[in-house]
């Protein structure tokens, strides 16, 4: 990778032998290897039998969980919020998992749309609940320093499972609770 990176300093017309870059292809690898750690991760072992058995049906919401990850198509960051909220039946998480699960996806490459899918769907999976919710609100990059360079615009994306889904008082209790 330190020899990828070092050649695209030269292809931009750097030179890659100048003091404050000569450092820069082994900063640059040990930040994309950190920044894409995801890949390597296990949802199933990021929860570490963190499940316990608990009769709570009311809903359970970690909301303003900071989150950064790379967009897929131009691998500039894109950062923000997450609302993540389940409805337990007969099964709870440990509370911290939760933005840990949100880490193993935010970790790799990405579209938003596709994150908010992958955590929903894997909460699902993992605990079955009665439903799911998650919201992203997120600032790209790609969007704010190129392109249209509109660098106020935020992009929300939503995947509701379950209750969420099917019972429209429900949602709307989740979007209040976190201030939507």
């Amino acid at each position: 990778m330190k020899g990828a990176i070092r050649h695209l300093i030269e292809t931009i017309g750097e030179n890659p032998d100048r003091e404050g870059l000569i450092k820069t292809p082994e900063r640059m690898e040990r930040s994309l290897t950190f920044l894409t750690s995801g890949y390597h991760m296990d949802p199933k072992k990021i929860i570490n039998g963190a499940v316990y058995t608990e009769e709570s049906s009311d809903m359970v919401i970690i909301r303003d969980i900071d989150l950064f990850s790379l967009c897929e198509h131009h691998m500039l960051p894109f950062y923000g919020k997450a609302h993540i909220a389940y409805i337990p039946d007969g099964k709870v998480i440990g509370l911290s998992k939760i933005p840990r699960l949100l880490e193993v996806f935010a970790r790799r490459l990405q579209v938003q749309e596709r994150l908010t899918n992958q955590i929903a769907n894997t909460i699902q999976e993992l605990i079955q609940p009665k439903g799911v919710a998650v919201v992203i609100e997120a600032l790209h990059l790609c969007m704010a320093m190129r392109g249209v360079e509109k660098q106020n615009a935020t992009t929300i994306t939503s995947a509701m499972v379950g209750g969420f889904k099917l019972d429209p008082r429900t949602r709307q209790e989740f979007l209040s609770l976190i201030g939507k």
